[in-house]
């Protein structure tokens, strides 16, 4: 139901106060409005379409970046998985050459330190089995090498 105010709007006079003028049609204000703003709200309802299409087109490329920043990251992984294998196999041969080298040094060292005892035992041995044939010869009652019992 309308109010008052539009009651009185739709009953206030159509023309300057005086004398009753013939054929006088109250003004229709809300005709006049729609009139007046149907240029601006058909320009609003222009504009919303327009930022829905912007919307959907931000989405629709939301979606493309999404899809290839994920490509983009499993590819990514797949590389970096291969070259895991060769700096593994990498680091693994580098051990490996170290490792013999290591066992070279090794080698070398127990190889020195033998031909050194063997030095040492050729040395010793005749002077150890010098004393080792007086001392049994002693024990035997034999005269030692330089002419007498001991």
């Amino acid at each position: 139901m309308p109010g008052f105010r539009e009651f009185r709007i739709r009953l206030r006079p159509a023309g300057a106060p005086g004398p009753a003028a013939p054929g006088g049609v109250p003004g229709d204000r809300s005709g006049e409005l729609m009139t007046e703003l149907q240029p601006p709200l058909t320009r609003l309802d222009d504009t919303a379409a327009e930022a829905d299409r912007i919307r959907a087109e931000a989405a629709r490329e939301a979606d493309e970046r999404r899809l290839a920043a994920r490509r983009q990251a499993e590819e990514t992984v797949r590389e970096a998985r291969a070259h895991a294998l060769d700096v593994r196999n990498e680091t693994a041969a580098r051990i490996r050459r170290e490792a013999a080298a290591e066992a070279e040094r090794a080698d070398a060292v127990s190889r020195r330190e033998t031909e050194a005892l063997q030095a040492r035992a050729r040395a010793r041995t005749p002077d150890l089995a010098a004393r080792i044939v007086a001392r049994v010869a002693a024990d035997l009652g034999l005269p030692d090498e330089r002419g007498g019992p001991e």
